[in-house]
């Protein structure tokens, strides 16, 4: 049951590297997008990032205070 449990994983596992490396029309794959777009997540992920830490260290107001 645990080599069959290994090909099943491997399978899929394998399935969707290709899936997310498979060149579309234009010449590109998913994971050349992602490249492309990872400093635009980084920059999105350091600003929420930021709301959270003003949000819950005091600085705009008490954690228990209710929403205005």
């Amino acid at each position: 049951m645990g080599l069959l449990k290994t090909v099943l994983i491997g399978a899929a596992v394998y399935g969707a590297f290709k899936y997310a490396t498979k060149k579309d029309a234009n010449g590109r794959s998913i994971v050349d997008d992602l490249k492309d777009k990872a400093p635009e997540y980084m920059d999105k992920a350091k600003k929420f990032k930021e709301d959270l830490e003003t949000k819950y260290t005091g600085k705009e107001g008490s954690v228990t205070d209710p929403a205005p």
